[in-house]
């Protein structure tokens, strides 16, 4: 057989209209029996603030999950610290099943991205959650529910709060479908374990420690990883791996003090200007990166994988109708062809100021936050190595502290790098056993096709379980693709969270 009649046969069976389960057809009458009560348990738990660095706040958090683990009678609950013990803590359960001679873990994380509450829409709040009448939009309609009117949810609606897609509701999803799976009297087929980690905005800096201290306790056959969201065209998704993620701040230097743009403008030089055509230099027009050695050590995709990216539906068109721009970045490549490549990313940049805070000045520093993606094949360091040799070559002295009076006096252009620690990419191949069980899995859930990509566009260190546990992991997300995660406005779509639920309730049945 040909490999183009391969692909054929994929995307047939894939696209093919599969009939749910009856056994999600059980739990999905149990969960319409419990929306309400798992709504307001949801909506108590995003009450919580989340922010990784308030450890008063993150240890109310964890209780919360115990206490939630408990009453769904859920066993060996404990929460694993680093080494230090001053970070947050991973929540651990487990569920061991006799004659079981598997095991799947379930990760999602409970803490949530730095807030800012006054960029929040009108009534609504970070850790004050609310429900609004459908997509974010100017003019919303705040849904206000009382005792006395409690009827069917609409599952358009959507709960706003920090959290609350990102990542809490994986968390809540895997407590009630484990809630669901027992009270319908089914028996899983693996012993299932519950790793809830408290640390993932910030970095996951300590989850290196809590897996090599607990190297025992977490060994696996597969783990379940709920984050993110599902494919744009609303299709439930499984990817089998993440980029990695490497930062870096780059600083440029003019004069010691502001000076007057008009006394000093075309004599004094200007940071802002450098710092421009410096990050110019780095892209061309295409948006290729031009840093010599970037896509050098790039892991080709695999047959299966190619076959799979050609599977997926194009939403490139109705995005960018959505997100109001005519022409991505990468012209010639769809987004799902962008997201399969190592990028960089300017997050941010500053010097002086704008807009009301303007004034007639050349300033004194001009500053970029660069986002560096990875994909398989690809090191953080090295990829910030190459960024630094390639500053170096626009004719900057680098330095990675504030620069002296020595070195301002002999470098005509200066700047500070300050790079982060950053981690790498992972990705588990498609076509193993266990893959094949969790894809067949979610089509159990639903009659639509289920988007297979063999990396998702955003990271997360999975690839310390690989270095430390020699796991594999999966990754199922559930929320809705316009959830505005790490931003004002967080908010996730009912009727994902319900979905969500069954596909987690699936792969805990699975065979």
């Amino acid at each position: 057989m040909n490999k183009s009649m391969v692909c054929l046969l994929l995307i047939l069976f894939n696209t093919a209209v599969l009939a749910q389960s009856p056994e999600i057809q059980q739990i999905r009458t149990y969960r319409e029996k419990q929306e309400w009560l798992w709504f307001d348990q949801f909506q108590s738990f995003l009450k919580i603030p989340n922010i990784a660095t308030v450890a008063a706040d993150m240890q109310l958090n964890a209780a919360r999950i115990m206490d939630l683990m408990k009453e769904r009678s859920i066993q060996n609950i404990q929460l694993l610290y680093p080494k230090s013990q001053n970070a947050p803590p991973a929540v651990y359960g487990e569920v061991m099943v006799p004659g079981a001679k598997q095991t799947i873990i379930f990760y999602a994380h409970y803490d949530g991205q730095p807030v800012d509450s006054t960029k929040w829409t009108k009534g609504t709040h970070p850790f004050k959650p609310v429900i609004i009448n459908g997509p974010l939009r100017e003019q919303n309609q705040f849904i206000n529910i009382t005792e006395r009117d409690r009827g069917k949810m609409n599952p358009e609606w959507r709960i706003v709060g920090r959290g609350a897609s990102d990542d809490k509701a994986g968390v809540m999803a895997m407590l009630f479908a484990y809630e669901a799976m027992k009270a319908c009297g089914f028996t899983p087929a693996y012993n299932l374990k519950f790793f809830f980690e408290g640390e993932e905005e910030a970095g996951s800096t300590h989850l290196n420690e809590i897996l090599q201290k607990n190297n025992s306790l977490l060994q696996s056959d597969l783990w379940i990883i709920c984050d993110g969201p599902i494919h744009q065209s609303g299709k439930k998704m499984v990817f089998f791996g993440v980029r990695g993620d490497a930062g870096m701040e780059i600083t440029v230097y003019g004069s010691k003090r502001p000076l007057h743009s008009g006394h000093y403008g075309n004599w004094a030089p200007n940071p802002a200007l450098q710092l421009s055509k410096l990050l110019a230099s780095m892209k061309d027009d295409d948006g290729k990166v031009l840093i010599k050695g970037f896509y050098d050590k790039v892991t080709p995709l695999t047959g299966a994988e190619k076959q799979a990216l050609a599977a997926v539906p194009s939403v490139d068109a109705e995005l960018k109708r959505e997100l109001g721009f005519v022409q991505s970045e990468t012209s010639e490549q769809s987004l799902i062809e962008s997201i399969m490549l190592p990028s960089l990313n300017i997050n941010g940049m500053q010097s002086a100021g704008t807009g009301k805070l303007a004034s007639n000045v050349i300033p004194i520093t001009a500053t970029a936050n660069l986002d560096l993606r990875l994909v398989p094949g690809t090191d953080a360091h090295e990829q910030q190595v190459l960024v630094e040799a390639h500053i170096s070559k626009q004719g900057f002295y680098i330095t990675h502290a504030e620069p002296t009076d020595e070195e301002r006096k002999k470098y005509p252009k200066i700047v500070k790098i300050t790079a982060g620690k950053g981690y790498n990419a992972q990705r588990t191949p498609m076509d193993l056993p266990v893959a094949q069980q969790v894809i067949k899995a979610v089509r159990s859930t639903t009659g639509e096709q289920v988007v297979l990509l063999p990396s998702m566009g955003g990271s997360l260190p999975l690839f310390l379980f690989e270095k430390h546990l020699s796991a594999k992991t999966i990754s199922v997300p559930i929320a809705n693709h316009d959830n505005n995660q790490h931003a004002e406005n967080e908010n996730l779509r009912l009727q994902n969270f319900w979905n969500g639920i069954e596909t987690m309730a699936a792969l805990m049945l699975m065979k």
